[in-house]
């Protein structure tokens, strides 16, 4: 990673693209691609198969360009990789909501390069964001290190996170939350996600119901030729502060769906989103064995 940081950004991304185009080529041997192509084929089934196949590839390459983009946004200083935003849309969106004392709870997708949104908002406005402290300790303590110097505030995953998230919401803060990973099960709901059942968390639009604050999109989606970033900040779609779960997740998926269809290659493809399945099918990113 800090190899990498001595890189302009434009050649940490080339080789991102490097190591994402090898994998592509390893095909279903390789476990990211078959996690990709799966996904594409469930999301996009009307979608000719050279087109999926080419998208497939894009989204391979952009994950290599964020693996990339660690070295720069962990180890840059932040004034350094703050050049690289060169837009940002929608900004008064978040301004109108903090300068009137209301929080915003933050719908922030797998898509283009979180990091550097968080770090943008961070040196701005008052932002908490809430995590999944990994396995390893030593892992764990490194993110933390490496975030709090951009300035924002970490909640873990767990009861006392949630205390933090609910505090920082009505003191007029922005929650940053990824929500599109799958929960626990019974941390969870079924809604759809581009067509298909998603096991959803519930937290996320329990916030929402329980504070009534303002639910943005946010996203800082990748620029061509290593030139940076663009901030993009949307409101999230009607009903996302529903009391009833279902249809605020089902909303919440709706809004991520929004995005990702603005720069589907930057979304992250790989992630085995469909593990869990309502109907108890097996699960689909089961290889058959060689």
């Amino acid at each position: 990673m800090r190899l990498i940081a001595l890189l302009p950004l434009g050649v940490a991304q080339w080789l991102g693209r490097f190591m994402g185009r090898w994998i592509y080529r390893q095909g279903d041997s390789q476990r990211l691609y078959a996690n990709t192509r799966i996904n594409l084929e469930l999301c996009f089934p009307e979608m000719p198969e050279a087109e999926r196949d080419k998208l497939a590839k894009k989204s391979l390459e952009n994950t290599g360009c964020s693996l990339a983009e660690m070295g720069v946004s962990w180890i840059w200083s932040p004034e350094r990789v703050l050049k690289k935003v060169k837009s940002v849309v929608g900004e008064e969106l978040i301004a109108d909501e903090l300068n009137n004392g209301r929080g915003i709870l933050l719908i922030a997708p797998h898509l283009g390069n979180w990091e550097v949104m968080n770090l943008y908002l961070s040196r701005r406005y008052p932002v908490t964001a809430m995590y999944k402290p990994p396995r390893q300790k030593k892992f764990d303590e490194l993110i933390l290190k490496r975030r709090a110097r951009l300035g924002s505030k970490m909640a873990p995953a767990d009861t006392r996170g949630v205390r933090m998230l609910i505090k920082a919401l009505r003191g007029g803060e922005i929650v940053g939350v990824l929500p599109d990973q799958e929960p626990d099960r019974d941390a969870g709901v079924f809604v759809p996600f581009f067509g298909q059942p998603a096991l959803t968390m519930k937290l996320f639009p329990q916030l929402a119901a329980q504070t009534g604050v303002a639910v943005i999109c946010g996203y800082a989606q990748r620029l061509d030729n290593g030139e940076g970033f663009e901030l993009r900040f949307s409101r999230a779609e009607a009903g996302v502060n529903s009391k009833d779960v279902n249809e605020a997740a089902a909303a919440m998926n709706r809004s991520i769906e929004r995005c990702v269809h603005e720069c589907p290659a930057q979304y992250q493809w790989e992630y085995k989103r469909f593990h869990s399945r309502e109907d108890g099918s097996d699960n689909p990113y089961r290889l058959p064995r060689r």
